[in-house]
């Protein structure tokens, strides 16, 4: 590789050399590519994860492991999945490179706390990861921890459980330093209101990365306690309540979707009027639902457990509640789609993902409120129709918004331009798996088919083979959009400042950033 082609922010050299310039850099855009590859890593360890699961599911019976391996496999891919890429995904990895870039500033405002995000990241996955290889049996309880399995069951589920309250405060010290960068850092003349979607985003889920994340730690400490001193918080024999550890759960756990999907819809706001050549539709109203999002998302944790005993009062208040979060989100496609109209569109790999991910989350939103009304609820919980929506909402959105992301700023973090065929290839094929994977499941739900289940009945069999087929399909969708983007990281073509048309203050500057971004703080007028 010819190094005098490298990024001058991968050139500068400080008091380390080699890996240890990497892992002790306080350069955000450093620190962002550090969770690229380590999320990217870990996503691809859970894909496959994912693939043995439906190649499990392809036939009753069993196909290539026993109902044990299968519940260890299950909780592995959920772990992984979800505090290793979902949750940090879009923040840890765009927010970091762009946020300051975006807003006119030269870094975060706390750059060895954003380094210490990411050493406690690893830290966290490596505990988290380790409960599969000691001795003894590797976690079977879901990612849910759920009680009183979670402190009953003879496997490793405590490192599991240390691992993820550690992921936790990366979480939260990621989220404090991205809220204090866009108080004290934006640039001369860049008011509120001027700011751009993509790091308002950022800001609405920072606040419930702050507030929203303690819950769940406190929560899988009062597991580690009932497991190690049966102090009694959701022991039944000792007076405790399992309930309680559902409520503590999803009081985090609803608010972290939002951390997931935010990011998300940023990453599109900045996409969509790029390559409409159109500027947003409906600033002030995207702005105000994002914040919407943010706040009454705390407040509808109870439609996971409309099965478990509430009061009727409580049902219908979280139902309804349910129901109002979705208008933010609908303004939010409206307006994408006002954007569109009339637009100039041009339609390259950035746009195919962008209204892919329209596609993908309304059909999972629309679905959402399936589950949001008593009625249906009762009957599809805990079923396969709940993976299926949930899929089309978590990975559908993020994951869709994710590569929309990466395409529309690799020129910018690398330098190079990709191969554009073989990105469209690979997003078709994605696209069609992705379709093909999860649909079915919906049909599956209405069935009746339980969701988590090893084994299954043989009516369900062919909606299966179809799922299955859908999951070999999507990794090769992956397999080539991940090869593309490696090669061309390292051969592709010098990349122009500013491919897309781009109106924001990345493309204002070279490609790849300099070391500091800015030779002088811009003004925005």
């Amino acid at each position: 590789m010819d190094k005098s082609n490298l990024p001058n922010y991968l050139e500068h050299k400080g008091k380390y050399k080699g890996i240890f310039a990497w892992i002790f850099s306080t350069d955000h855009k450093r620190i962002g590519l550090l969770y690229l590859y380590a999320i990217m890593a870990f996503f691809v360890v859970a894909a496959i994860l994912g693939l043995l699961m439906k190649f499990e599911l392809i036939a009753p019976g069993k196909t290539i492991m026993e109902a044990k391996a299968y519940n260890a496999v299950f909780t592995l891919h959920g772990i992984t999945m979800i505090f290793l890429v979902v949750v940090p995904g879009i923040p840890a990895i765009l927010g970091n490179f762009f946020l300051p870039i975006l807003i006119g500033a030269k870094d975060v405002f706390y750059p060895k706390l954003n380094l210490l995000s990411w050493w406690l990241y690893m830290l966290g996955a490596v505990i988290a990861l380790s409960s599969q290889f000691m001795n003894g049996a590797s976690p079977d309880t879901g990612w849910t921890f759920y009680a009183p399995y979670s402190f009953q069951t003879q496997s490793n589920v405590l490192p599991a459980l240390i691992g993820a309250f550690i992921l936790g405060f990366s979480s939260i010290l990621t989220g404090l330093n991205f809220i204090v960068t866009m108080h004290r850092l934006r640039a001369p003349g860049m008011k509120w209101m001027k700011m751009p979607l993509f790091p308002w985003t950022l800001y609405g889920t920072s606040w419930i990365q702050l507030l929203a994340t303690p819950v769940v730690g406190i929560t899988l400490l009062m597991v580690v306690a009932e497991k190690v001193l049966s102090i009694g918080f959701f022991d039944p024999a000792l007076g405790g309540d399992p309930i309680l550890y559902q409520h503590l759960f999803w009081i985090y756990s609803h608010p972290a979707v939002y951390i997931m999907i935010l990011p998300a819809m940023g990453v599109i706001s900045e996409v969509i009027p790029a390559f409409a050549k159109k500027k947003i539709f409906g600033y002030n109203a995207i702005v105000l639902s994002t914040m919407l999002i943010a706040f009454v998302g705390y407040f509808v944790w109870g439609h996971h457990m409309f099965t478990a005993g509430m009061s009727e009062t409580s049902l219908f208040a979280f139902s309804f509640l349910t129901f109002i979060v979705a208008i933010p989100s609908a303004i939010k496609i409206f307006n994408w789609l006002a954007t569109l109209y009339k637009g100039s569109i041009m339609l390259r790999t950035p746009m195919y993902w962008a209204v892919s991910f329209l596609f993908v989350f309304m059909i999972g939103g629309l679905t959402g409120m399936v589950l949001g009304a008593l009625s249906t609820n009762v009957h599809l919980h805990d079923t396969a129709f709940v993976v299926a929506h949930f899929h089309f909402i978590v990975f559908g959105g993020l994951g869709f918004a994710f590569f929309a992301g990466i395409h529309y700023w690799f020129p910018k973090i690398f330098g190079k331009m990709y191969d554009e065929a073989w990105a469209n290839t690979g997003w078709i094929i994605f696209f069609m798996g992705f379709l093909t994977l999860y649909f079915p499941m919906f049909l599956l739900g209405i069935q009746g088919m339980p969701r988590r289940y090893y084994d299954y009945v043989p009516e369900f069999h062919f909606t299966n083979i179809i799922s299955s087929f859908g999951a070999f399909i999507m990794i090769a969708g992956l397999t080539v959009i991940l090869i593309n983007l490696f090669k061309s990281a390292k051969r592709g073509e010098k990349a122009e400042m500013n491919p897309w048309g781009g109106k924001s203050l990345e493309w204002t500057i070279p490609s790849p950033p300099p070391l500091e971004n800015f030779e002088d703080i811009p003004e925005i007028k």
